[in-house]
């Protein structure tokens, strides 16, 4: 698990990808923050742009989803609580433009975006990148903790995202794995095992 445990633009966990040419994608973690303003989720840039996958919580009602640079759709009447854990999933195709997001085991309309192929990029937790790699303002980091990062350069089915959100076997990212995960913290997180237990009197 990360924890950011403040808002700084200097606190970020950068992922080296498996693969670097992408004509799908789908995404999935598990997050919890105490957050009411702009923050970002996930952040994958690529030359030329630099929202070329953007999971993002804006201050108002909403999750959206950033594919390329301007091409955005914003999933709202979502139960997103803060202090609580949240499962988030969402996919995206190239062939057909159709991006979907997921909370908490359920689905959202599928909603069109269009978009290329995205290629050689630059997968980073914790900001929001402006530019390839950097350019982070600290009233959009994110203050909280991320768990359980999956990727995949294809779409997921239904079947396979409610693996995900109800924690059952489930086939690793073959982008990003969170139990083989390839990362570097930069600033002040915070690396733990993810627990959970259970008090009796």
């Amino acid at each position: 698990m990360f924890t950011f445990p403040q808002e700084t633009n200097t606190a970020y966990v950068k992922l080296t990808p498996k693969r670097v040419d992408f004509g799908a994608i789908t995404v999935c973690l598990r997050t919890i923050t105490d957050l009411n303003r702009n923050h970002a989720l996930f952040s994958l840039s690529a030359t030329p742009d630099h929202n070329a996958f953007l999971i993002f919580k804006p201050t108002t009602d909403g999750i959206q989803i950033h594919v390329h640079q301007g091409q955005t759709e914003t999933f709202g009447g979502e139960d997103y609580k803060v202090n609580t854990w949240h499962s988030i999933c969402s996919t995206w195709d190239s062939v057909t433009g159709v991006v979907q997001l997921w909370l908490d085991n359920k689905p959202f309309i599928r909603k069109y975006v269009g978009g290329a192929r995205i290629r050689n990029p630059s997968v980073i937790i914790g900001q929001e990148q402006d530019s390839h790699g950097g350019g982070f303002d600290k009233t959009q980091s994110f203050v909280g903790m991320i768990s359980d990062v999956h990727m995949w350069d294809y779409t997921l089915s239904a079947c396979e995202i409610q693996e995900y959100m109800l924690d059952r076997n489930l086939t690793p990212g073959n982008v990003l794995n969170w139990k083989a995960l390839d990362y570097r913290t930069y600033g002040r997180v915070l690396t733990e095992q993810k627990t959970t237990c259970s008090c009796t009197e």
